[in-house]
């Protein structure tokens, strides 16, 4: 049963024998539990979720979340933990002091977040950094914590709980041994085990482990090769980028009618360094499909379990080849991963010439979901020549029913499970895997019999949606050399809670769900007037009266848990090359609180540059919304495009080895900043 409606249960139970409320106020049994699991061996954990489920038929959302989640061999590595008590607390007394986790090595981790919610007396908080995947974790509540009254919480209740006897039940038994035995553990957070009140002990979840695994399918299988004999009867699709070159996209955006057209925007190749780009190349390669019909990557035993390949797809690419002599052992590689809403025809060509300028080749896919429908096609038209029409390797799909095709539709879960984006995230890496296979085992784009791009200079940058995906590449795939996520974030529904691009995509699944969880009534037209009432990170403990407010923080923290091992956060800890992380102040579409997430998740604050739009909004006008600072070339940004551009490329040059300040000695770009901001500081 959901957590709020569980503490109402145990308010009720406490009102019912007020007995037990004489012995003082205690605290009762918290969440997340590993007593809500149960053993399986076919997990890296050993066990796997097992939450009651609530009535299927009143509660059909709940039950369909909760049996999404009993798929999974852990709880949330970045855990809502919720603790209810038999009466009122004194809510100063709840700091990290008082209430704290112990994790592997005795480590410790406070809380944050705090919120408490008097029509039940639960305190609800976060951890205030991410735990270990695939670990243990002690939580404990010690005395310190007091109740309205200023006395301390009773502690007989729990170790009454604890003494042998209290059940029969087998897995109750061991989980109450398991309890026991570690809780000398709470020495380590500075609390002696005759201070605690009460004390849970939870398993967190796999996070790499079937991308892992999928991994060293792709890499174990041949390499693909690459086709550039896209065009009618198998004629060349390579082009020298030369005046006059014209490309057309025509995107299916219905699933019936004529196709709608739209002009590439080949003039960027020759900005800022007119003649950079030799060649634009269009290839395609086979990558192995794990996402089934409602894009959802079927669950296996994250420790026994073999993923099951669904079907292959045909990847179209996109390659910019620098002009010059090829170096020997072929031209560097950077692959481009485009953002939500783009495509490989939109970012990648912004950032092509940069990099072309210092020798670096860039390559480019859709996203799942991305590049309108299968059905779309381009139109090259060289100067001199006949115009050449092939397939453009469109990825969306007309997902529900309504004879349109939009530009992300297919990169979410059918039917608006809990997964979300997730396995459309994964799927994206997985082709980016085989993607980085095809390039390491040589690729011939001239005909010529000899590859004409490195093996082994492989290097991955993305902007916004690509520079979420693209974090978990770079934990996923050693070996590429370096690495620029560009404007990333996570989780995906804190983005969207936080962003005002954004918000109405939770709006309207908090009012979709039955029942709904909307809590504003009426609602706004756009969806965004729903009240969560939840504080970001280092604020003050907030009092929650709001109605409803304390299920959507929980549907927020299933949704963060359910999707974690898409999550960038959770990837962070494993990136082991050389990368920057560039992001800027006041970003309204990927809010700053989940970038900072990401850095300190992965430890990267050293190797972060931000861009200060504060201050270059205030000098000369930039947008209020900076999120594409990278590849804005138009006035007044076009410098800081050219600017945070030039880092990457000189990044990737050096093979990760030198890190420039985009601007030098100017203040519009800090590297490394120290500025790690946990506000949204919008611009208006």
């Amino acid at each position: 049963m959901p957590i709020f409606v569980r503490a109402v249960v145990v308010v009720a139970i406490v009102l019912a024998f007020p007995a037990a409320a004489l012995a003082g106020t205690s605290a009762l049994q918290p969440f997340p539990t590993n007593l809500d699991t149960v053993a399986d061996s076919s997990q890296a954990t050993g066990l796997r979720v097992d939450l009651p489920l609530p009535s299927c038929t009143a509660r059909p959302s709940d039950c369909a979340d909760d049996a999404m989640l009993n798929s999974l061999d852990g709880f949330n590595i970045q855990p809502r933990i919720t603790i209810p008590f038999s009466g009122p607390i004194d809510l100063s007394t709840v700091s990290s002091a008082n209430i704290f986790l112990v994790g592997p090595g005795d480590h410790v981790v406070g809380i944050n977040q705090a919120v408490w919610e008097p029509l039940t007396n639960t305190l609800s908080v976060e951890s205030d950094e991410q735990l270990a995947q695939d670990s243990t974790y002690l939580l404990v509540v010690t005395s310190g914590v007091h109740d309205a009254n200023g006395d301390p919480l009773d502690t007989t209740s729990f170790r009454h709980d604890l003494n042998f006897g209290q059940t029969k039940d087998p897995a109750a038994k061991a989980y109450r041994k398991a309890l026991l035995d570690s809780l000398s553990s709470a020495f380590a957070g500075g609390a002696n085990p005759s201070e605690i009140a009460d004390a849970s002990l939870f398993t967190t979840q796999s996070i790499t482990a079937l991308s892992e695994k999928v991994r060293d399918q792709i890499r174990s299988a041949p390499a693909p090769t690459a086709n550039f004999n896209l065009g009618p009867s198998g004629s060349r699709t390579v082009f020298a980028n030369v005046p006059g070159l014209s490309i057309n996209w025509n995107r299916q955006t219905t699933v019936a009618g004529p196709l709608s057209t739209a002009g590439v925007p080949v003039f960027l190749t020759h900005f800022p360094y007119a003649g950079s780009i030799a060649k634009i190349a269009y290839g395609s390669f086979a990558s192995p499909n794990y996402e089934n019909s409602s894009q959802i990557i079927p669950p296996v035993g994250t420790l026994t379990g073999v993923p099951a390949v669904q079907s292959v797809n045909h990847l179209v690419f996109t390659l910019f080849v620098p002009s010059g002599p090829t170096p020997a052992g072929g031209w560097p590689v950077a692959v481009f991963g485009h953002g939500f809403t783009d495509s490989m025809n939109g970012a990648p060509w912004v950032v092509a010439s940069s990099l072309a300028h210092a020798g670096i080749a860039t390559i480019a896919i859709n996203v799942v979901g991305h590049g309108f429908g299968s059905a779309s096609t381009y139109t090259v038209t060289p100067p001199a020549g006949t115009p050449v029409t092939f397939a453009a390797g469109g990825r969306g799909i007309d997902q529900n029913g309504n004879g349109t095709i939009d530009s992300t539709e297919g990169v979410n879960a059918a039917g608006g499970s809990l997964v979300a984006s997730r396995d459309g995230l994964r799927q994206t890496v997985f082709d980016l895997v085989g993607l980085v296979h095809m390039l390491q085992s040589g690729v011939d784009v001239n005909g010529d019999g000899s590859p004409d791009l490195s093996t082994s200079r492989i290097y991955y940058s993305g902007q916004s949606f690509g520079g979420i995906y693209g974090v978990e590449l770079l934990g996923l795939e050693p070996t590429i050399h370096a690495g620029v996520p560009n404007v990333p974030g996570g989780p995906i529904v804190e983005i969207a809670r936080l962003s005002p691009s954004f918000r109405p995509l939770v709006g309207i699944a908090l009012i979709t769900r039955s029942p709904s969880l909307y809590n504003t009534t009426p609602h706004d037209a756009f969806f965004t007037n729903f009240n969560e009432n939840m504080p970001l990170r280092n604020l003050p403990l907030v009092v929650d009266t709001v109605s409803g407010a304390a299920a959507i923080q929980e549907y927020v923290d299933n949704s963060e848990w359910a999707q974690q091992s898409g999550n960038p956060e959770g990837w962070a800890p494993y990136i082991s090359m050389p990368v920057i992380l560039q992001f800027a102040r006041g970003d309204k579409t990927v809010p700053n609180p989940t970038t900072t997430r990401i850095i300190r998740a992965g430890n990267l604050a050293g190797r972060t540059t931000l861009f200060r739009n504060d201050l270059a909004h205030a000098a000369f006008g930039t947008s209020s919304n900076p999120h594409t600072f990278l590849t804005n070339v138009g006035p007044p940004g076009t410098l800081f495009a050219v600017e945070a551009q030039a880092q990457i490329a000189v990044f990737f040059a050096s093979d990760g080895a030198v890190t420039i300040d985009p601007d030098g000695a100017a203040p519009y770009f800090e590297m490394p900043t120290s500025m790690l901001p946990e506000d949204l500081a919008y611009i208006p």
